[in-house]
């Protein structure tokens, strides 16, 4: 068995509590020889939609065969099924409340299974801390080289969020903010290879920003598009916040207009 894959954790668990130590503590007991990142653990309370977006973002940049732990589960306790994806990227285990919609979008899955056999979760379930007693032991058993059809029934469907895809426009492009982050800069769908240095963001009739290359091509204040590290465009304001000067949340919507041809 393989006992050298990584477990990368996201949570909404935060760092004050007990929550995260007590998972890795689980995987360490079953898979001593699992390196185990942190990706994130203060995605907002319950927000599902968030970690979508973050888990998207980032599993990319992982080792092959990465085992994704996401664990943003309001309905932990319930029916609620557990989910074990197989992808290019790696395995996601995450509940099965829409939080894989971006990623089995971009990376259809080999197969999806639902968790449930007995021996690869702790001896005592709780109906609270499923992070612990199912999704942890999963991950560990993963990372000793279990396959992930060992873990429960294939599944053809499951729950999706109602992100909207973007588009193009007679005039351009337009896409939804899926995140914004710590600094307020808006992070849209809308892919980087749609729009050129010079085109016009607009949200609704406001005007906010051009395309441009850094975030610098703005003077201090200023706002300015980019394409951000995940490819898509991103709204930023030197040296401030772009949410807060304009509003931006989760599912702003945000045009394009198309009036350079220069790519950036």
């Amino acid at each position: 068995m393989n006992r050298h894959r990584t477990i990368v954790l996201l949570t909404d668990f935060g760092l004050r509590d007990p929550y995260v130590g007590v998972m890795k503590g689980v995987i360490a007991k079953i898979a001593p020889g699992a390196t185990t990142i942190d990706l994130l653990h203060d995605i907002p309370p319950q927000d599902v939609r968030a970690a979508a977006v973050a888990l998207w973002a980032a599993c990319r940049y992982f080792p092959p065969r990465a085992i994704f732990v996401a664990v943003v589960d309001p309905g932990v306790g319930t029916r609620r099924r557990i989910l074990a994806a197989e992808t290019e990227a790696g395995v996601f285990l995450a509940p099965d409340n829409g939080l894989l919609t971006l990623v089995l979008r971009d990376l259809p899955p080999r197969r999806v299974v639902s968790v449930v056999a007995p021996r690869y979760r702790l001896e005592r379930v709780s109906s609270t801390f499923h992070g612990r007693d199912l999704f942890a032991p999963a991950a560990a058993w993963l990372a000793r080289g279990v396959a992930p059809a060992r873990l429960g029934p294939v599944v053809r469907e499951w729950a999706t969020l109602p992100f909207a895809a973007p588009r193009r426009t007679p005039g351009g492009c337009a896409g939804d903010v899926l995140w914004v982050d710590r600094f307020g800069n808006a992070l849209t769908g809308i892919p980087g290879e749609w729009v050129c240095r010079g085109d016009v963001v607009r949200c609704g009739p406001r005007r906010v920003a051009r395309v441009a290359g850094t975030y610098a091509d703005a003077p201090r204040g200023g706002a300015v598009a980019v394409v951000s590290s995940a490819g898509t465009l991103e709204i930023a304001v030197n040296g401030g916040s772009a949410a807060r000067r304009f509003g931006l949340r989760a599912g702003s919507r945000i045009a394009v207009d198309a009036i350079a041809r220069e790519r950036p």
